[in-house]
């Protein structure tokens, strides 16, 4: 956190405990996760509001992802066989979300929102600027 957003960062952890119904391999292989039985909140950093402390935001987050770069979607043949080529899917798929998509909650980019662009790229626009 530090090397990434400075020491003045307040920042909190959620831990999740889940329930243990059943150690077979059913149990293993099956595609959701056990009940949650236990949340602990923690301060990492600073002084976080404890209120705020959540793992919703970065939850969305990913299932966003996995759902537009559908490399990350589990039991597919969409994978890369370089790195580098994931990397690149992965990068393209937030450009997208950042700078074309226009979100619902806010009727503009997220970009746009935090004053970094004036208006929406199109995908012509993302494809030049990311072969730069």
């Amino acid at each position: 956190m530090a090397r990434a957003f400075g020491s003045e960062v307040d920042y909190g952890q959620v831990v999740k405990t889940y329930s243990v119904t059943n150690l077979n391999k059913e149990a293993a292989s099956r595609y959701s996760p056990a009940d949650v039985v236990k949340i602990e909140k923690a301060a990492v950093s600073g002084e976080p509001d404890f209120d705020m402390i959540s793992t919703s935001h970065v939850e969305k987050q990913n299932h966003t992802l996995r759902m537009h770069c559908r490399r990350l979607t589990r039991l597919t043949n969409a994978f890369s066989k370089k790195f580098e080529n994931f990397a690149a899917a992965v990068a393209m798929n937030f450009a997208y979300y950042n700078f074309v998509k226009t979100h619902g909650a806010i009727r503009m980019t997220p970009a746009m929102a935090a004053g970094i662009e004036k208006s929406h790229w199109t995908v012509a626009e993302l494809v030049e600027r990311c072969g730069e």
